[in-house]
């Protein structure tokens, strides 16, 4: 169904206010979930058309799962089920996604022209809604959940992560933080850290500052943020953080260390319905550009 655009915009960021407000009091993001101990952590993805979810989709199907408490994350459209003989419960609500679909529009000085002629063509996106339902949520359908890799494993992958992005990282005291002028990582020593999930998830924090250099994805938020620019580049390092954490298999840890952040992130969104639209996009291509460097 279609929706004008800035009601779709509005909505999402609605939607996510919402889950953040709810969670804010334990520094418990929609990406930090806590559903219940068997729910499958990961990127939200279509099991019918073979797809992972990305930017501000991920975060509205975490929202959803977190919600709902539903334990598998494949969702896909009413008639993607149906191709795959599965059929949604009658009753059942769909999720909010949005995908941006390419336009060509006639320049003004080419209309003008009435020669018939083809003139010069100017590229675009609109933006489109499409609701998706949980495999909890259909009948026909028995989901294929792979093993979880051991959390030996899983703590290889993630130390594979960091090792492959080559970005410098110093253990040498109580803070965590990415320093732009050395281009240096400062983290305390692993033994610091709750568990290694909880090192991991840092880790991944500080290391999606890094990947804002100029030399890398030349990230600058001024232009669009102003003022909020830090608390904005502080969210996409949550959000990017989490993607990482999702993608290796382990749970994000919700940091009270970011509490001060929260009302600055709350602030941009109600400020700017497109704020986190950037924000996922921005923590969307920091995590694909730091997965792409273990390939």
């Amino acid at each position: 169904m279609d929706q004008p655009p800035r009601d779709l915009y509005q909505r999402v960021t609605d939607q996510i206010i919402a889950a953040i407000e709810a969670g804010a009091g334990e520094y418990r993001m929609p990406w930090n979930p806590r559903l219940c101990t068997s729910a499958e952590v990961g990127i939200p993805h279509n099991p019918v058309g073979g797809y992972a979810y990305r930017g501000i989709n991920i975060l509205g199907l975490w929202a959803s799962q977190q919600a709902a408490g539903y334990e598998t994350a494949h969702w896909a459209t009413f008639r993607q089920w149906q191709a795959v003989g599965a059929q949604v419960r009658k009753g059942e609500k769909g999720s909010l996604t949005i995908f941006f679909k390419p336009i060509e529009k006639e320049t003004k000085d080419s209309a003008a022209e009435g020669d018939g002629a083809d003139g010069p063509r100017r590229s675009g996106f609109i933006i489109r809604a499409a609701w998706v339902f949980n495999s909890a949520q259909v009948e026909g359908y028995l989901p294929r959940l792979k093993a979880p890799l051991p959390m030996i494993e899983r703590m290889d992958v993630a130390e594979g992560l960091l090792a492959a992005s080559k970005a410098r990282f110093i253990h040498d005291g109580p803070e965590a933080c990415y320093v732009p002028s050395r281009d240096e990582i400062h983290l305390p020593p692993p033994g610091a850290f709750r568990d290694s999930p909880a090192f991991y998830g840092v880790a991944f924090h500080e290391l999606i500052h890094w990947t804002g250099h100029e030399s890398r994805c030349a990230r600058d938020l001024r232009a669009r943020f102003g003022s909020e620019a830090y608390a904005a580049e502080e969210l996409v390092a949550e959000l990017g953080a989490a993607f990482m954490a999702a993608a290796v298999g382990i749970a994000p840890e919700p940091r009270t260390d970011h509490a001060g952040y929260i009302e600055g992130w709350l602030r941009a969104l109600r400020n700017d319905k497109r704020a986190i639209f950037t924000a996922a996009a921005k923590a969307s291509q920091a995590a694909d550009y730091l997965i792409g460097l273990a390939d």
